[in-house]
């Protein structure tokens, strides 16, 4: 799949675009196809479903784990002023918001659907940092930014409208269609592992801040719903305390931005120190925290210790790093540089 997709990245004039329909029930596919995407050089910019309505005879069978519908994954071949404007500023600060402010030029302003406005997911803070990560991964270059330093970024330099990021001169259009709609079509949200438990727990109490006896039972129903094989559960308890800041009251906020800075840094060394109980064990590793893997990965990365992600991704099932897009992005790298 990578070589197809080099070829067809060499092939395409700069800044011109691939549109790829894709259809599969496994997240370890979807994963390899964003990670063979990125491996050839292609920045994914939109990924929606495609509904045709009438399925195939394996889908109207309605065979468990069949996916309803197709993907539609768009994305295109940066330009060459571009590229060049990144390598004069590779590996700094200016150079991420070099990207950012690229990508944000190619994604689409404002999209609605039955009179309802859809949220552009790209545009989100969390897929922005996700994919200015891998520009920078695959590529070979350290991460210039912190998670918390990007997302305080983001909000110094960009307008936002309903959790999405604009370039300055995209506003004024956007908040003309926005005003033809009604409401927000909202993102559905699962709890499966730590990430979305987070995001969760932010959305309820950005709608409402709440006290742990009120928010408790809600996260556990919630929470019943079953989390990804290898993942190792995370209490609401370490989710409040690791993300959000609680008043005398005892009523649960979501962070400012210099608490969520703080916030970030306890996480991290957190993480840290998980990871760290990861290396230090023998043998092989069947529940882990995700997160923690994320996080000691980008740390080794960083580091060039790029045999120690190696390492670690072989004591794991193979089916944690194959079904996440980070780690697998990683390692992927990593295996290459390592000479494994």
């Amino acid at each position: 799949m990578t070589k197809c997709l080099e070829q067809v990245y060499r092939v395409l004039k700069p800044g011109r675009w691939l549109t790829m329909e894709f259809h599969n029930s496994q997240n370890a596919i979807w994963n390899a196809i964003q990670t063979a995407l990125g491996d050839a050089g292609f920045i994914i910019a939109d990924v929606r479903t495609l509904d045709k309505q009438k399925g195939t005879v394996y889908q109207e069978a309605y065979v468990s784990g069949a996916t309803k519908n197709d993907l539609i994954i768009s994305a295109y071949k940066p330009s060459r002023e571009f590229e060049r404007q990144f390598q004069l500023h590779a590996n700094t600060e200016a150079g991420a918001w070099e990207f950012v402010t690229n990508h944000l030029r190619q994604l689409p302003v404002f999209t609605a659907k039955n009179g309802r406005m859809e949220v552009i997911a790209e545009r989100q803070n969390y897929l922005m940092y996700d994919r200015m990560v891998a520009f920078h991964v695959q590529r070979g270059f350290a991460v210039p930014l912190s998670a918390s330093d990007f997302y305080a970024g983001l909000l110094q330099r960009y307008p936002e409208r309903d959790g999405m990021f604009f370039l300055p001169d995209q506003i004024a259009g956007f908040d003309r269609e926005r005003l033809s709609v009604e409401d927000v079509a909202q993102i559905p949200l699962f709890v499966k592992d730590e990430r979305s438990a987070i995001e969760w727990v932010r959305r309820q109490l950005g709608e409402q801040p709440m006290t742990y006896q009120e928010l408790q039972p809600v996260y556990m129903r919630e929470a019943q719903r079953v989390w990804e094989e290898h993942e190792q559960p995370i209490e609401l308890k370490t989710i409040l305390e690791q993300n959000c800041v609680v008043d005398e009251a005892g009523v649960w906020h979501i962070p400012d931005r210099k608490n969520e800075a703080h916030l970030d840094q306890l996480r991290h060394r957190a993480l840290m120190r998980e990871f760290q109980q990861y290396t230090d064990a023998k043998g092989k590793l069947k529940v882990v925290r995700v997160e923690a893997l994320r996080i000691g990965f980008k740390d080794c990365w960083q580091r060039q210790d790029y045999r120690g992600i190696v390492r670690m991704a072989k004591r794991v099932p193979e089916s944690l790093i194959q079904d996440d897009q980070a780690l697998l992005m990683y390692f992927d790298n990593a295996l290459m540089r390592s000479g494994e």
